[in-house]
């Protein structure tokens, strides 16, 4: 946490008139402490603490284009699971009203707990044998991830599953055209190899294609259950699979190579974490779901996760995001494309 970064201030007249007129607080005049949560690359989050309560306020970040940046898609998906699925918080209020803050935004509990990022794990000085409780948390959520029913969760028409590999790798290319900087011979590669090799039939299930350790709250150092899952901003339906090669792409190992742990900086290279092709076996035997195509998902999970970098580093270098964690990020995305052209050429994933 930390203080609300220069010009990504919350407009508080505004916002504490949305609150009461949702019934979130009695008074509008009441004092209030904002703070920023800093861990995330993506949408902005920030702590409200008023007359005792406290709410999570997540908005896009400035510059950024809308269809990335989904708030209502978010808000609804969290909803419509929460009976099914109790670990997500829990939705207060969501508007696409811009007039209040310039863009969509909703408001949710705070889950209390603990989100595992690198310096959190560091902090904690986690023993190995941890790691072993820690990963088979994670998975087993996964897991149950993959198995709501989002019929019955009101989700339906979240997505098409129906083509969704197909969409999958010619928009996430697309994505990439638009923000690319400089010329990378390896993401054309990838991009290319990905098209000719994708698989054409698979299962469809609720995907949150995002799913790695800092986006889940353990519930406490026990390690043994997980009281959330956040960032549902890229939710839609698909196939699994795709969600476990992006997880795949974030499972940074102490055997990669020292740029690869920079550039994904993840609790993951610590001792006592399954390897790569461990969690695909887990995966598998938990889920009961063959993991064929194993590069293929693997590969698209690199890429997509150089996209994303690459997305914000194009704001960055159009001066619409100054905060200078973002600087290197185009380096991060020349990385991830060439991990995963190796991945390809050496048709492995460890």
């Amino acid at each position: 946490m930390q203080n609300v970064r220069k010009g990504e201030e919350l407009n508080e007249k505004a916002l504490k008139a949305f609150l009461e007129k949702e019934g979130l607080i009695d008074n509008h005049r009441s004092d209030w402490t904002v703070t920023q949560y800093t861990h995330g690359y993506s949408n902005l989050t920030y702590l409200l603490q008023i007359e005792k309560k406290e709410y999570v306020l997540r908005r896009p970040p400035f510059g950024a284009i809308k269809r990335g940046h989904d708030m209502g898609r978010e808000f609804k998906v969290q909803s419509g699971i929460y009976t099914s699925f109790p670990k997500v918080p829990k939705m207060y209020a969501y508007t696409d009203d811009e007039q209040i803050l310039g863009c969509p935004f909703y408001i949710m509990e705070k889950v209390n707990g603990i989100i595992l990022n690198v310096h959190e794990a560091k902090k904690r000085n986690i023993a190995a044998s941890d790691f072993k409780i820690i990963s088979d948390s994670w998975l087993d959520t996964f897991v149950e991830l993959h198995n709501i029913d989002y019929k019955t969760s009101g989700l339906s028409d979240l997505g098409k599953p129906e083509g969704y590999v197909e969409r999958q790798v010619l928009n996430w290319g697309k994505q990439y055209l638009k923000a690319a900087t400089e010329d990378v011979p390896a993401a054309d590669k990838v991009m290319r190899w990905m098209e000719e090799n994708q698989p054409k039939e698979y299962r469809y299930s609720l995907v949150h294609n995002d799913f790695k350790y800092d986006n889940v709250v353990f519930k406490d150092d026990s390690w043994k259950e997980v009281n959330a899952v956040l960032d549902w901003e890229m939710a839609t339906l698909g196939d699994p699979l795709m969600d476990l090669g992006t997880s795949l792409g974030y499972w940074t190992m102490a055997s990669d190579h020292p740029f690869v742990q920079q550039g994904i900086p993840s609790p993951t290279i610590m001792d006592g974490n399954p390897s790569r092709s461990e969690i695909v076996e887990s995966y598998t035997k938990k889920s009961g779901r063959d993991v064929n195509h194993l590069v293929f998902y693997y590969a698209f999970g690199l890429f997509k996760i150089a996209v994303i970098a690459q997305q914000i580093y194009y704001r960055y270098s159009k001066g619409l995001t100054t905060d200078p964690r973002f600087a290197q990020l185009n380096k991060a995305a020349e990385l991830l494309c060439n991990l995963a052209l190796q991945a390809i050429q050496n048709k492995k994933i460890d």
